[in-house]
């Protein structure tokens, strides 16, 4: 038989430890480098010429580094770390190098679950509309801040947002001489985070415009500019999804299940996938149920299912559903299709 060669790197932000074993699990060399691409594909040419499979655990620069590593032509898979952590456990000695040896058995076994690494432009895309979220979460976090302030001193704010609490804020404190040297940087901070939450979100509305896939999903009921962009940022390629039914359990809508002989137990949502998603999913199935203007037969379910758990279960039901339906809408590139609400009973 033709030697053959499995490759494990445990990689850390500088340094990346590799490990090289033949197909009987024997350890041909072990080394280190530094955490670049061309870096790591020169070590592992020169000690592992008849490479089969390498592999990485999901972390910071796994997807830069597996996406860069297969570029170079360098048959990489990304492994789910809660998996490679059930293996890597076995060991007595935690060390980079000993986790590098259990990465490369792993991959030599068969015994991992790949992970889909995302493409550039939907990590972009993520990046994106993280940055906007933090900005906007930063402008309240210093919006309260000099409410609260203000309230220390007994001024007490009336509800506005923008100019309006701009100029509140600064008829407030005019003939305070302290208040204006405390709240002034304040509200030049203040001001700067709002002028860029406003810039980023003006680059997200366009790219909502500019892209097919999203207005299809925005047709959807309550789901705006921002669901559809993380669900695209977050699922990337829907063919990778057999059925649209699994999308609930891969970003972690579905409920555990634990059985064991006459025990069979369904417990809370996983929330094994992505928070990020799930939240904007879940508030968007809240909009649906709660304030949403124009009926449809999916808040009809929504509203029905409410009545008969309550209305917070039914939210996570919706947010799956809601889920599938986007998963379906761009598989078949169609709108959606918001169907007949029943009547009311009392028509």
């Amino acid at each position: 038989m033709d030697q053959q060669h499995y490759v494990g790197l445990d990689v850390s932000l500088e340094m990346t430890s590799i490990c090289v074993i033949d197909q009987d699990g024997v350890v041909v060399w072990r080394g280190k480098c530094q955490s670049e691409p061309g870096t790591i594909c020169e070590a592992v040419n020169a000690h592992a010429p008849a490479l089969v499979r390498a592999g990485l655990e999901t972390g910071q620069l796994s997807n830069w580094l597996t996406l860069s590593l297969r570029r170079r032509k360098l048959p990489v898979v990304c492994l789910d770390a809660r998996h490679a952590k059930a293996a890597l456990s076995l060991q007595i000695n935690k060390t980079d190098s000993n986790d590098a040896f259990g990465l490369a058995q792993v991959v030599r076994t068969g015994w991992f679950r790949e992970v889909a690494v995302k493409s550039m432009d939907a990590q972009t895309l993520r990046m994106l509309l993280m940055a906007r979220q933090q900005l906007v979460s930063r402008r309240q976090d210093m919006a309260n801040c000099i409410r609260g302030l203000l309230k220390t001193f007994g001024f007490t704010l009336k509800r506005g947002a923008g100019s309006v609490f701009l100029a509140r804020v600064r008829e407030v404190i005019a003939d305070n001489p302290t208040l204006c040297v405390i709240i002034e940087p304040l509200l030049l901070a203040w001001s700067a985070l709002r002028e860029q939450a406003a810039d980023l979100d003006h680059r997200v509305h366009l790219r909502a415009k500019n892209d097919a896939v999203a207005r299809r999903l925005i047709s959807i009921p309550s789901v705006g500019v921002i669901v559809a962009l993380s669900y695209i940022a977050v699922i990337d390629d829907p063919a990778r999804f057999k059925k649209s039914s699994t999308v609930g359990a891969y970003l972690g809508l579905t409920p555990r299940r634990y059985q064991s002989g006459s025990v069979d137990v369904a417990g809370h949502i996983s929330k094994c996938g992505d928070g990020f998603l799930r939240g904007h999913l879940f508030e968007a199935a809240n909009v649906l149920l709660s304030r949403h203007v124009r009926s449809s037969a999916l808040q009809a379910w929504g509203l029905s299912l409410a009545s008969r758990i309550g209305m917070r279960r039914a939210k996570v039901a919706v947010a799956r559903k809601l889920a599938v339906i986007m998963h379906r809408v761009w598989l078949d590139e169609r709108e959606f299709d918001w169907g007949v609400p029943p009547a009311p009973a009392n028509a």
